[in-house]
């Protein structure tokens, strides 16, 4: 076969390729030019899940009727002029292609008026092809029309997804871009049905309320423009997460965060803007992630929206042509600064009142502190050891603080005991409501926040067992018993041999003092085996909460007041007591607000 050079109609559809996938490509293209032509409204009108017609509809700027055909010439832009240009991009478009991609697989038909112009220019396109211009009279600003999308490409049409798919694409990025230009006023419809709508009061929150609705938008949390600093905040360590290094770019990070009782079933809420551009970056998603250790439950993840501003010249734009990845100068520098960002506001500004707007009981998506199903509770430990014969002193302070700060103060009201129900939450009274702990859950939280500061501190405290414990093991466990042997030692552990596969315990850690010390040091042997792949760093944090559960008292076990009013009085010096470090909430709070409504008072 010859080789031939491809003609302009067919070059132009298999570039398109690249720029429009499918109807949220289209919308997303024409939706960052009517932003960058600084419009302070946005009208997007969907028809059959795009397919058969998009129209958006802005007050921007507008296209001068001369330019109004360059407009669709493949790389026209009026957004580059130079190289130089490309190395500092502050614009969401500026590639030139988009217009002259859509329009070489549809039908496009435009309507513009630029501003000092007397009326506007109507054009239409089929297939890349003018086929008609006229003046007309219009408001200033553009309106584009695009429809039958793929209509000349049949193989790509037949791979396009559902209707369903489509819309759930187009209206998040249509919620995505409202955050990130609260100034402007969107509205989107779905084939004549309002779906989303903002104010354009400029306000973040107000976007959250229409996207989330005003119980989550509440709970809330604001970053409030932080921005690079030399060093780590004092004391501040991130669980599971080596040192974070200083770097030199000049970031600022300003948004929103939820708190740990909000929480969705995929990634997909933590939404990230790089200079008002909606981006999607794994390390950066990743670093919001592990901002929540221990905080949230497994398989949960939680609600972000973050916006990164930084100088045009320290940000590669020009990555894919869909523009939704970027490259920051020194790759690694902003991942450090948002997981320090996201995990400080969660620390310092988690504010108690929230507590009150937490739902009881709620399986909704939106935190609920039921999550289908009860967690694998140990075994209760035996009558008349009931595992809460702990020191009763504060939970040390975490390395680098000062002394003076030994004693945190509390994140939780003070609350007066009431009582106990099930044999597993006690009840107390706190400030207009009432609190339901879960004993486990916050014995478990204590436990592993005391183990963790020992060891963090040298060498968790151990008790002595008078007599010793006969363990047996496997050949395989005893192999791994003197593999980890140090590991187990600095986690309070005296473990001697005796005999074949038999392994005498003459000390547990202090804190898991009443608790059978036969089934903990069993349970640790059994993370030790699932742990082999594990790095150290990640083994001892599994045998940091194997121990924590293990020990902690059982959730079906009956506790004296004295040992309520312990366990209270420990969880509130814990520097996370809000969760287990499974991340199970450890008490859910009942509103004399809640009361009153489910009594049909209010």
């Amino acid at each position: 076969m010859s080789i031939n050079i491809l003609s302009e109609q067919l070059a132009s559809q298999i570039a398109a390729g690249e720029v429009v996938e499918r109807p949220y490509s289209v919308v997303k293209e024409l939706l960052e030019n009517a932003i960058d032509a600084e419009a302070g409204a946005i009208n997007i009108d969907i028809r059959e899940g795009g397919r058969k017609s998009i129209q958006i509809a802005d007050d921007g700027c507008g296209i001068p009727a001369a330019e109004i055909e360059t407009a669709f010439l493949r790389h026209a832009t009026s957004k580059l002029q130079t190289v130089d240009d490309l190395a500092a991009i502050r614009t969401l478009g500026f590639r030139g292609e988009a217009l002259a991609a859509i329009a070489s697989v549809s039908q496009v038909t435009i309507i513009s008026r630029a501003q000092g112009d007397a009326s506007g220019t109507r054009l239409t396109l089929e297939a890349g092809v003018k086929n008609g211009r006229e003046t007309v009279g219009a408001p200033q600003g553009t309106v584009i029309a695009v429809e039958n999308l793929f209509y000349n490409t049949p193989a790509r049409l037949k791979f396009l997804k559902s209707q369903r798919t489509e819309k759930r694409l187009i209206d998040e990025l249509v919620t995505r871009y409202a955050l990130a230009y609260p100034h402007i006023r969107f509205r989107l419809t779905h084939n004549g049905r309002i779906t989303f709508q903002s104010n354009g009061s400029g306000h973040v929150l107000d976007v959250l309320v229409e996207i989330y609705g005003p119980e989550i938008a509440r709970q809330l949390l604001e970053i409030r423009d932080w921005r690079t600093r030399p060093e780590p905040a004092e004391g501040l360590e991130i669980e599971g997460e080596s040192p974070i290094t200083d770097h030199r770019l000049p970031i600022t990070i300003s948004g929103f965060i939820g708190p740990p009782s909000v929480h969705f079933a995929r990634r997909d809420q933590i939404v990230l803007f790089v200079n008002g551009r909606w981006i999607k970056d794994g390390r950066l998603t990743y670093a919001v992630i592990q901002a929540y250790h221990t905080l949230l439950p497994q398989n949960r993840y939680p609600l972000g929206i973050l916006f990164l501003e930084l100088p045009p010249e320290d940000v590669d734009v020009n990555v894919h042509p869909t523009k939704t990845e970027v490259r920051f100068r020194g790759d690694k520098a902003p991942f450090g600064l948002v997981q320090r960002t996201v995990r400080e506001t969660l620390v310092q500004d988690a504010p108690l009142s929230q507590m009150r707007t937490w739902p009881a009981g709620s399986q909704m998506e939106t935190g609920a502190p039921g999550w289908g199903g009860e967690p694998d509770f140990a075994s209760p430990p035996p009558q008349g050891e009931l595992g809460l014969d702990w020191p009763d002193t504060a939970v040390p302070p975490p390395p680098g603080n000062d002394a003076k700060t030994a004693v945190p103060e509390s994140q939780l009201p003070i609350m007066r005991l009431v009582g106990q129900v099930g044999g597993r939450y006690i009840i107390t009274e706190g400030p207009d409501g009432l609190f339901l702990i879960d004993q486990h859950a916050a014995h478990y939280r204590v436990l592993y926040e005391q183990l963790q500061a020992q060891m963090a501190a040298g060498e968790a405290e151990r008790h002595l067992l008078e007599g010793g414990t006969a363990v047996s093991l496997t050949a395989d466990q005893s192999a791994l018993l003197d593999q980890h042997q140090a590991q187990l030692t600095a986690l309070g552990f005296t473990l001697e041999p005796f005999g074949p596969n038999t392994v005498m315990v003459r000390a547990v850690p202090v804190v898991t003092a009443g608790c059978d010390a036969a089934g903990l040091v069993t349970a640790v042997m059994l993370a030790l085996e699932r742990g082999r792949r594990l790095s150290p760093d990640e083994l001892v944090e599994s045998l940091l909460r194997t121990v924590g559960d293990t020990a902690a008292v059982a959730p079906d076990h009956s506790l004296t007041s004295d040992e309520m009013e312990r366990l209270i009085h420990h969880l509130e010096q814990c520097r996370d007591p809000f969760t287990d470090p499974a991340g199970r909430p450890t008490f859910i709070y009942l509103s004399v607000a809640q009361l009153a409504r489910e009594f049909g008072q209010i």
